[in-house]
């Protein structure tokens, strides 16, 4: 019985293991089968299409802009310097930090006493050369008297010789008179000469009272120049800064007491590099007076003016590189020497060029070209500028073709795009536009009653108000400042 039971028992798991390995081959089977039935309904894949915004290159003659800083200088600067020693005694009451001064206006004042007395003293000597000079002339009239006499005299004596000779001649006469009158002619003779040297000492006391006449009218000019410098007066039209002179304070000489600045004759001074500078250069190599434009901003607004290249600098610095570049500039109001100040400087115009977006251009200067099939195509440019977002590029074969705007990783030669050519470049906002009298008013209004900014600041952005056609950029940044 024994036997039985465990011969029952191994059928049994013999049979429940076959029974489980049947229904685990059928699961796998169904399985498999799903599987094969899911591959054989799968589609063919499509190809991945992107879509790009485009731009039609189309050629242009363009003014390139080239951005450098630079800072605000004048013309004229003048340091007001003491011209004599002594105590300050008068100032105008203009001369302040600051103050405004009219060409040949009285500035300060310097105690003229020392210089006065040496005036009163130089005219004295003056007068005493003038009496000098009298008496020499008189010495002099009187020593040609002198010696016309003596010459008279020694006439009469040579006559008077020659008469008694032509008596001894004759008999008549002794020669003890012969002898007397060749010793009175002798003696005349020597008169002559005598009067002679008192005529030649004359003649060099008259030399002498006219060199110190000459002399004392020196010292005489020299004390009239001494008086003058205690007189300080403005050489032009300007401001005064870095006054440091009061009335009272004892100044010695060549000591400055202020600057006057011309504030209307302004200039910028800015630095290029070497390859910037390139493109300023004429066909003769000679530097072109490029038109500049020069902005400060101003809590927010743009104050502008124009200007043209005068010039550039000598030599290169000790440490630096690149060409100083100066610029004079018309109707800037409201800047002050010291600004800092961006130029923005206009270059040579460049010939049937291309104007592009940033992104559209790659490190190996190539961009993409809508193709036959909407396909990409890879085309190489040369670039010429680059200007903040834009390029500049020249290239015969983009022109008329469409550009994608935007590069990215996933796109490049060969691949199907889907064109979006509504996102062409939008028209630039103009840079003048005209107000109205009520808009106007308010945009005035608003910058008279902003406390925070400065004067000057003020005057510059109303002169701009005032004009029947106004920068956007200023209407632009007022509005959003009195919409904020």
């Amino acid at each position: 019985m024994r036997f039985l039971r465990r011969s029952l028992v191994g059928l049994f798991l013999l049979s429940l293991t076959l029974g489980l390995l049947a229904v685990g081959g059928n699961v796998l089977f169904s399985a498999l089968q799903d599987k094969w039935a899911e591959q054989s309904r799968q589609k063919p894949r499509r190809e991945r299409v992107f879509s790009v915004h485009v731009i039609t290159a189309k050629p242009a003659d363009m003014v390139p802009v080239m951005t450098a800083f630079g800072e605000i200088r004048s013309q004229r600067t003048l340091d007001i310097r003491a011209a004599s020693t002594g105590a300050v005694v008068e100032l105008s009451g203009d001369f302040v930090e600051g103050g405004t001064v009219k060409s040949g206006v009285l500035l300060a004042r310097i105690d003229p006493q020392n210089a006065q007395s040496g005036l009163d003293r130089a005219q004295s000597d003056i007068t005493e050369a003038k009496a000098e000079q009298q008496e020499a002339a008189a010495a002099l009239a009187l020593a040609g008297d002198e010696v016309k006499s003596a010459r008279a005299q020694a006439n009469l004596r040579h006559q008077a010789h020659l008469r008694q000779k032509d008596l001894r001649r004759r008999g008549v006469g002794t020669d003890t008179a012969v002898e007397a009158a060749a010793l009175a002619e002798s003696a005349a003779d020597q008169a002559v000469l005598s009067r002679r040297q008192a005529l030649q000492a004359a003649k060099a006391r008259q030399t002498r009272a006219n060199t110190r006449l000459a002399r004392q009218k020196i010292n005489l000019s020299e004390a009239k120049r001494n008086l003058a410098d205690t007189y300080i007066y403005a050489a032009f039209n300007g401001v005064l800064g870095n006054v440091t002179a009061v009335q009272g304070a004892l100044v010695a000489k060549n000591e400055r007491l202020a600057q006057l600045i011309d504030a209307k004759s302004l200039e910028v001074s800015f630095r290029l590099s070497t390859s910037q500078y390139a493109r300023l250069l004429g066909p003769d190599y000679e530097l072109l007076e490029a038109e500049v434009e020069v902005v400060l901003d101003v809590f927010g607004v743009d104050m502008l003016a124009q200007g043209r290249i005068t010039r550039e600098s000598a030599s290169v610095s000790k440490g630096l590189t690149g060409r100083l570049l100066f610029a004079s500039l018309t109707g800037a109001r409201g800047f002050r020497p010291g600004d800092f100040v961006t130029v923005r400087i206009k270059e040579p115009e460049l010939k049937q060029v291309v104007s592009l977006p940033a992104a559209a251009l790659d490190a190996n200067q190539t961009v993409l070209v809508i193709g036959e099939n909407d396909r990409l195509q890879l085309q190489q440019v040369q670039l010429l500028r680059k200007q903040g977002n834009e390029v500049i590029v020249r290239s015969d074969a983009v022109l008329g073709r469409e550009i994608v705007l935007a590069r990215s990783p996933l796109l490049g030669a060969g691949i199907k795009v889907n064109v979006h050519r509504s996102g062409q470049t939008v028209p630039a906002e103009p840079q003048m536009q005209s107000l109205t009298d009520e808009r106007r008013a308010k945009l005035i209004a608003f910058i008279k009653d902003n406390k925070r900014m400065r004067a000057e600041a003020k005057a510059g952005i109303l002169a701009q108000l005032a004009k029947e056609l106004v920068p956007a950029k200023i209407v632009k940044r007022i509005e959003a400042r009195m919409g904020g």
